[in-house]
């Protein structure tokens, strides 16, 4: 493999990794500040026990996702030079914008937070939940401002082959920005809501059945059946910008040869570039086209419209983007019947005549569904990034920088030496920090205490388990 291809994979590893983590503190951050508002509301002490376990979990997913973020940094200057020599001018001040909007105010009151709920006065701890939470979405803000923009560049002029800024609006508000935007914030609360789901369902399994483990199960399951109808609306008026912008992209999750009306949808294939068609397809006839164009008879792009006539390829590798792209709407759907199905569950009464709803009504196959379903969030996030970033090439901006022109001139064996190095590194680092969450579990559902970074108010102890 050549260094091209070789720091496109370094670069994956290294997001893939650094993203697993904003996506559970971006929204973790918000179910913190409703656990707190709650107790606030209700003094019910539920709410502030389901907070103390939750907090740790912030915690630690933050470190996790600030030092990940700082490879991902430097990355630009020795992977991808050509990067800010082109596109500096806009990039640089986005990033800076992050820092300044979304980093100073976590940096002051993250401690607060972790540390003060006895401290100071609670509307003084709520407000810096609130704040650190308001942190965590300006910087996805901003990430995905520059992100959308590589996608739909607006609002710039190249003077000399530089990009030169001249509508930071539309820059900043780009074609792809607020569909791309809202698809992954209501991504990372899917994410919190099966991970504390999932969690919760584990330490209910395993004894710690507590009513703060009742309320953040049941608060994590509704929220993600009430969420997913959403993300499936956003995920196509997504797709339906993308297919204006970026119509190649669509063909390839499409996999979509020629330009044509009454398109299958695909449930499986098995695409070939060389041959330029599918192989075993299952398809659904005139769905993609009702999907995309709300018409039967809708044409939908097709992959050979956009090859050069030197022979060229100007679209991206079809069977990734394909794939992921099925992943991801296979995780989804997933989603959609576990949460529905859990809640018609822990709507229903027992029927040994308890008369009591929720989760002590769920048998135990449905609890050890869960648990699996605990990280199916980083799945699916995974697989729309790979969709979307495989999407766009060959360009790192489109249009206006090619991936090729923007690599550095690093041997081959380097590049390969330090992308074994992260590998190594991020699977010990993974295996370790969903080893802590568990093990964090456990202790909690055993009631030992390993100095929770929530000090125990004052107040008598949450009510007994069932």
């Amino acid at each position: 493999m050549d260094a091209l291809l070789l720091s496109r994979i370094q670069f994956a590893a290294n997001i893939s990794f650094h993203i697993l983590f904003p996506t559970i503190t971006i929204a973790l951050g918000w179910v913190l500040v409703f656990f707190r508002l709650r107790y606030n509301q209700t003094k019910d002490h539920r709410w502030m026990e389901a907070y103390g376990f939750w907090v740790k979990v912030f915690a630690l997913s933050f470190a996790m996702g600030v030092v990940s973020g700082i490879t991902m940094s430097f990355q630009f200057g020795t992977n991808w030079p050509g990067f800010m020599e082109k596109v500096g001018n806009i990039a640089g001040p986005l990033l800076a914008y992050e820092v300044l909007t979304a980093f100073f105010l976590e940096a002051v009151f993250l401690g607060i937070m972790l540390f003060g709920a006895s401290r100071v006065k609670a509307w003084v701890h709520t407000t810096a939940t609130v704040l650190v939470a308001f942190g965590t979405t300006m910087s996805a803000f901003w990430i995905i401002v520059l992100n959308s923009w590589m996608h739909t560049p607006q609002g710039f002029e190249m003077i000399d082959g530089v990009a030169h800024a001249t509508d930071w609006w539309a820059i900043v508000f780009n074609p792809s920005m607020p569909y791309r935007f809202a698809h992954m914030m209501i991504a990372s609360f899917l994410t919190v809501s099966f991970l504390i789901a999932g969690i919760s369902a584990y330490r209910w399994i395993i004894g710690g059945k507590t009513e703060g483990v009742r309320v953040a199960l049941k608060t994590a399951i509704v929220a993600a059946a009430l969420l997913i109808p959403v993300q499936i609306f956003v995920g196509d008026m997504h797709g339906l910008n993308t297919l204006e912008h970026q119509p190649q992209k669509v063909a390839a999750m499409e996999g979509n040869w020629e330009t044509q009306s009454n398109v299958p949808l695909l449930l499986f294939a098995l695409p070939n570039e060389e041959t330029r068609s599918n192989d075993f397809e299952i398809a659904i006839p005139n769905l993609a086209s009702i999907i995309l164009t709300h018409h039967a008879d809708g044409v939908v792009p097709g992959l050979n419209d956009f090859v050069a006539e030197d022979g060229t390829i100007l679209h991206p590798r079809v069977a990734p983007v394909f794939w992921s792209f099925r992943v991801m709407v296979g995780i989804g759907m997933l989603m959609l019947v576990v949460s529905w199905a859990t809640v018609a569950l822990m709507l229903r009464k027992r029927r040994d005549g308890a008369g009591r709803r929720g989760v002590s009504g769920l048998p135990k196959p449905v609890l050890y569904g869960l648990v699996g379903m605990s990280f199916s969030g980083w799945v699916a996030t995974l697989a729309g990034w790979y969709t979307t970033e495989i999407g766009r090439q060959p360009w790192l901006v489109q249009g206006v920088l090619s991936t090729k022109d923007a690599v550095a001139d690093v041997p081959a064996a380097m590049v390969g030496t330090t992308l074994v190095a992260y590998l190594l590194v991020y699977a010990a680092l993974l295996v370790a920090y969903i080893g802590v969450i568990f093990y964090l579990a456990g202790r909690a559902s055993r009631g030992q205490s390993d100095g929770p970074v929530v000090a125990r108010p004052n107040t008598p102890s949450p009510l007994p388990a069932e």
